[in-house]
């Protein structure tokens, strides 16, 4: 038995907000297990050019992620949202082994199930090469 991720569908403003602010401290922290669980178990993928589902290969997606991109932090803002679904825009910045900075913009399409847990996630993200002083978020 699933355990039900508040807040649930159907989403008003101030549900869809919540939600979108969970997943970004979810994603702040940057812990692939803890993240994954905010995820369906046959959650279905659409990440840049990767398609995956399951929670153990979003597990396994988010750990090499984040090896890759080394001090990573997220902003994402509330674009739109439905009755069980929800538009959001965001930017991260990270750098590379090589110490290149990137900022990451993209857009995601969240659907969910009625435990509240996302069952469909499709993202779409554009890298931009910054310098160290052009960062505008901090970790």
């Amino acid at each position: 038995m699933t355990q039900p991720r508040p807040p649930l569908p159907p989403f008003s403003l101030e549900t869809a907000k919540a939600k979108v602010q969970a997943a970004e401290d979810a994603w702040n922290s940057k812990d692939p297990v803890a993240v994954s669980m905010a995820y369906s178990e046959d959650s279905q993928w659409r990440n840049r050019d990767a398609f995956f589902s399951g929670r153990e290969a979003i597990q396994q997606f988010l750990s090499q992620k984040w090896q890759k991109e080394q001090d990573y932090k997220l902003k994402k803002e509330l674009w739109s949202f439905t009755e069980n679904r929800i538009a959001v825009t965001f930017q991260y910045e990270w750098h590379d082994e090589d110490q290149q900075w990137y900022r990451s913009y993209g857009n995601e399409l969240w659907e969910f199930n009625d435990d509240g847990l996302m069952s469909r996630r499709i993202a779409s993200i554009n890298d931009v090469p910054i310098q160290a002083f052009e960062r505008q978020l901090t970790p």
